[in-house]
């Protein structure tokens, strides 16, 4: 059996008990990062298992190496650094090797940062589009934000601490001036929230130095979360 397992985005209290008891059975693990997969069992006083790295870059190797271990019936456990395997994390590959194969896999629900951005922003929850991280490229990125343009969807990205306001910038040249949200290190000790439009978040990210994991949220195409660009900001980020 292949056990797909969600992990702790920070706060380790959200490794969900299933979780711990397929960590701690697992004939192997395959993981993003040993090292950081060996301290969350550390925590939790696993003994460390026989453990595989599964990143980005060499999924074709570790996958022929699982689906072995999976075909002599050993019991293999999936994890990335943080959330779900496979959302913006190497894992969908491994799925696809598995069901090409005949070979049962479950999911163990946990932390997702999709979701708490989409909650934490405050913004239409009915419907949404998650697109991982954005392009780096000027024309690229461009081109990524003007696909979203009609959209009404709630759009949730993930980005580097680096280029929050570029993105931010880009989108608000793009989109226009929207509702949006910037979520930083969510559920750790220094998590923060910042709810604007998208030119007081813009203007609030020019020159400030961003530490931790972000994720950003931002509205669809729907004008009662789009105003006039240049109008003064109703709720200043915090």
């Amino acid at each position: 059996m292949l056990h797909i397992v969600a992990t702790p985005i920070g706060n380790l209290g959200d490794l969900t008990p299933r979780a711990k008891d397929v960590l701690t059975s697992a004939d192997l693990i395959a993981c993003e990062d040993t090292r950081r997969t060996w301290a969350l069992l550390s925590a939790f006083h696993i003994a460390r298992p026989e453990m595989i790295s599964y990143r980005e870059g060499r999924e074709a190797a570790a996958g022929a190496r699982v689906l072995k271990a999976l075909q002599s019936g050993r019991d293999v456990a999936l994890c990335s650094d943080g959330g779900y395997p496979g959302i913006s994390d190497p894992g969908y590959r491994l799925i696809q090797l598995a069901i090409e194969n005949g070979i049962d896999y479950d999911i163990l629900p946990g932390a997702s940062a999709v979701n708490l951005a989409l909650l934490y922003s405050g913004l239409p929850t009915s419907s949404f589009t998650f697109k991982g991280f954005p392009p780096r490229k000027e024309g690229a990125l461009r081109k990524f934000f003007e696909e979203e343009r009609a959209m009404p969807h709630t759009l949730v990205i993930y980005e580097s601490p680096f280029r929050v306001w570029h993105t931010l910038n880009a989108a608000l040249e793009v989109l226009g001036d929207r509702r949006a949200a910037v979520c930083i290190e969510m559920t750790k000790q220094y998590e923060r929230i910042h709810r604007d439009w998208l030119s007081g978040l813009a203007e609030f990210f020019k020159d400030r130095k961003v530490k931790g994991e972000v994720a950003i949220a931002i509205a669809g195409d729907n004008p009662k979360f789009a105003r006039e660009a240049g109008m003064a900001s109703a709720e200043p980020a915090h």
